[in-house]
C-alpha cells in the first residue's frame, strides 16, 4: 500500500512540474540587466535587454528613447536567437553617467495586448577615489614662446594665389555657356506620392523580405519629405527614437516603431512573417502616415 502510494505522489509531482514548465514556455518573459552596479562619473555600463516569445506569438522589443541621469552612448542591433522554437530578442546599450548620487534605471515597457515591465535596477555613481598618499606635482609656470618671424618667402604664396584665382575668373568667363531651359515637371506632394506608392505595394506580389524594404522605404521618403527627417540615413532605433519627438500618441507609437523593427527581423534575423503579420505592417505604416499628415507643421 506504501508502495502504490508513493507511486501515486512521485506521478502526480512529475505531472505538475511539468504542466508548470510547459506553461512557462507559452509565456513572454523579458529581463533587463547591467554588468555594473558601481561606477565612477564617466565609466561606461552595458545594459542588456532580453525579450523572449514562444511560437506564433507577434515579436517586438523595447522602445527606449532617453534614460534619466545616464547618457546612451551606443544600441547595438537587435539579435534574433531561434530559442526552442520560439524568438529571443536581444540588444546592448552602452551608458555612462555624468551625474554622482544613487540613481535607478527605471523599468522598461514591452507593448502589447498585455503590457509587460521589466525590474528597475539601482546604479550608484561616485567620483574617482582620492589618494592622499600620491606625490604631489606644483603647477609650473608659463613659458614664453618667442614667435617666429615671417620668412620671406611668403610673398611667393600670395602671388601664386592671385595668380590660379586670375585664371579661374578667365576660364569660367571663356567657358560660360547658355544655361539649359529646364522644364516644369509637376511635383507630387509627399502625401499622395506615398499613397501611390503604398496601392502599387498592395498590388505587387512580392517575397517578405522585398516587401518589407519597400514598406519602410516608402514610409522613410515620406518623413524625409514631409517632415525634414533625415530618415535614410538613420539606423531602425535611431528613427524611432526620432519620431517620437512627432508625438503621436503612446499606442501608434509603439504600433509604428513594432512595424519598423518588424522589417529589420525579416531583412536581417531571416524571419519568416505570416500573411497577417504583413497586412498588420502595411495598414500600421499606412495609418501611420495618415496621422503624421494631419500634424501641423512647426515653423
Amino acid at each position: 500500500m506504501f508502495f502504490i502510494r508513493s507511486h501515486k505522489n512521485l506521478f502526480l509531482f512529475c505531472f505538475l512540474l511539468f504542466a508548470i514548465v510547459s506553461h512557462s514556455q507559452d509565456k513572454i518573459s523579458i529581463r533587463a540587466s547591467i554588468d555594473n552596479n558601481n561606477i565612477v562619473i564617466g565609466q561606461q555600463i552595458h545594459l542588456n535587454l532580453n525579450a523572449n516569445f514562444p511560437p506564433h506569438e507577434p515579436m517586438r522589443f523595447f522602445a527606449i528613447d532617453t534614460i534619466a541621469h545616464f547618457e546612451i552612448l551606443e544600441r547595438k542591433k537587435i539579435d534574433t536567437i531561434d530559442n526552442n522554437g520560439g524568438i529571443k530578442l536581444s540588444q546592448s546599450l552602452t551608458l555612462t553617467s555624468f551625474d554622482s548620487g544613487h540613481w535607478v534605471i527605471p523599468p522598461f515597457e514591452l507593448a502589447g495586448d498585455k503590457p509587460m515591465l521589466t525590474d528597475s535596477i539601482p546604479v550608484d555613481v561616485g567620483f574617482s577615489p582620492f589618494d592622499p598618499k600620491q606625490d604631489y606635482h606644483d603647477i609650473k609656470d608659463v613659458i614664453d614662446v618667442k614667435a617666429q618671424e615671417k620668412k620671406k618667402e611668403d610673398w611667393y604664396w600670395y602671388v601664386a594665389a592671385s595668380a590660379l584665382l586670375i585664371a579661374a575668373i578667365v576660364y569660367f568667363l571663356v567657358r560660360k555657356k547658355k544655361r539649359p531651359t529646364v522644364s516644369n515637371v509637376p511635383v507630387v506632394d509627399p502625401y499622395t506620392e506615398a499613397k501611390q506608392e503604398l496601392e502599387k505595394l498592395r498590388r505587387e506580389q512580392l517575397s517578405s523580405k522585398l516587401f518589407y524594404t519597400r514598406l519602410v522605404d516608402i514610409f522613410r521618403v515620406y518623413v524625409s519629405r514631409r517632415r525634414g527627417i533625415a530618415s535614410m540615413q538613420k539606423t531602425t532605433d535611431d528613427l524611432v527614437v526620432q519620431l517620437k519627438s512627432l508625438k503621436l500618441g503612446e499606442p501608434a507609437f509603439n504600433k509604428l516603431a513594432q512595424g519598423l523593427r518588424m522589417s529589420d527581423f525579416v531583412k536581417f534575423a531571416k524571419y519568416e512573417p505570416l500573411e497577417t503579420d504583413k497586412q498588420d505592417s502595411f495598414n500600421t505604416i499606412k495609418n501611420s502616415i495618415e496621422s503624421i499628415q494631419k500634424l501641423p507643421i512647426e515653423i
